[in-house]
């Protein structure tokens, strides 16, 4: 692949795996928001379910990271890459937390935790999306 076009950003495929952790965490929130405006059970539901698969995508997008990372053990761009690996853990990790509060019972799941969990995971989600779409990340994430 030529310089050109590996410096406009990640590999597609990695892009496009990072597009659904974004998504999916971001309107998980959404829906815990919606849930504490309306009381309406079916709320919790929706988050729990993007919730799961947000946790789904985030272990695919982690394990092309960790490639990613042990592939650049041997040159001196390693740092910015465990860097994009460890946000990315730090995601998978409070995502996980985030689904077992929301696989709790209907009314206790989202509450003030669950809410800040969702907050935290969709800003994860952000950032990783950020650091990975960076001119200054894309070359050694697209590897």
């Amino acid at each position: 692949m030529p310089d050109t076009v590996r410096s406009i950003g990640p590999h597609p495929v990695h892009a496009i795996l990072l597009a659904f952790p974004v998504a999916l965490f971001t309107t998980a929130l959404a829906t815990d928001i919606a849930y504490l405006r309306t009381q309406e059970l079916q709320w919790t539901n929706f988050s729990a379910w993007l919730i799961a698969g947000g946790v789904v995508f985030t272990g695919l997008v982690l394990a092309w990271a960790l490639v990613s990372v042990v592939r650049a053990l041997r040159r001196d761009d390693g740092l910015r890459r465990m860097i994009y690996a460890g946000l990315l853990v730090a995601l998978l990790v409070v995502s996980l937390l985030n689904a077992f509060q929301h696989s709790r019972d209907g009314w206790s799941s989202v509450g003030a935790f669950g809410l800040v969990l969702s907050v935290v995971s969709a800003a994860l989600a952000l950032a990783a999306a950020v650091i990975a779409h960076t001119r200054l990340f894309s070359e050694e994430v697209a590897r």
